[in-house]
């Protein structure tokens, strides 16, 4: 398992990020958090609710869409983050950016990764947004186990994709896609 911050933070920023431009879209910014002691990591995911815009009832990453005021897409995780679940862009440790994925309903995302040291954590739930909170296992991640690849449209072909099952959840699409991402740059760790 994967306990070396420092390793990952170099592989994030030793690496060509893939920047997608925007090309009409609208751009967006979510936290892909890494919480409780090492080497016991959890990823933070949200289920969403049925009252929002976007992705009803889907399991995403905190995070949204990017504001002017905001002044880098970091930042827009960071504020999100803090609407969305609570989490005080003080209290996190940005490690580096994911690779941007573009989404069905015409977001680019940028995937920010996190750390928040603090543990035990108090989220805070904006009702209207997030119904639940998802604390997953990293090592449930990263266990073949708990992944799959299921068939989905997209641009009118069926192309596996994958996806993790965790309980009752099911985390797909372009949440699994970035999930996927970052597992693949700790699996350039452990090797």
């Amino acid at each position: 398992m994967v306990t070396d911050l420092d390793d990952i933070s170099r592989i994030l920023s030793s690496r060509q990020r893939r920047v997608t431009p925007p090309s009409g879209r609208l751009t967006a910014a979510v936290l892909l958090c890494l919480y409780g002691p090492a080497p016991d990591f959890r990823v933070i995911y949200t289920v969403r609710t049925q009252e929002v815009e976007h992705h009803k009832g889907e399991i995403s990453f905190p995070g949204g869409v990017r504001d002017p005021e905001d002044a880098s897409l970091v930042d827009t995780a960071l504020r999100e983050s803090f609407e969305e679940v609570g989490i005080a862009a003080k209290d996190v440790t940005v490690l580096g950016l994911l690779d941007d994925t573009v989404t069905i309903s015409n977001f680019v995302v940028t995937p920010v990764v996190g750390r928040i040291e603090l543990h035990p954590y108090e989220f805070i739930l904006h009702e209207v947004e997030v119904g639940e909170l998802l604390e997953v296992p990293l090592s449930h991640l990263m266990d073949p186990a708990n992944q799959q690849h299921d068939p989905r449209n997209r641009l009118g072909q069926l192309r596996p994709t994958p996806s993790y099952r965790f309980g009752h959840h099911l985390i797909y699409g372009a949440t699994a896609a970035m999930t996927t991402g970052f597992l693949d740059l700790l699996r350039q760790v452990r090797d």
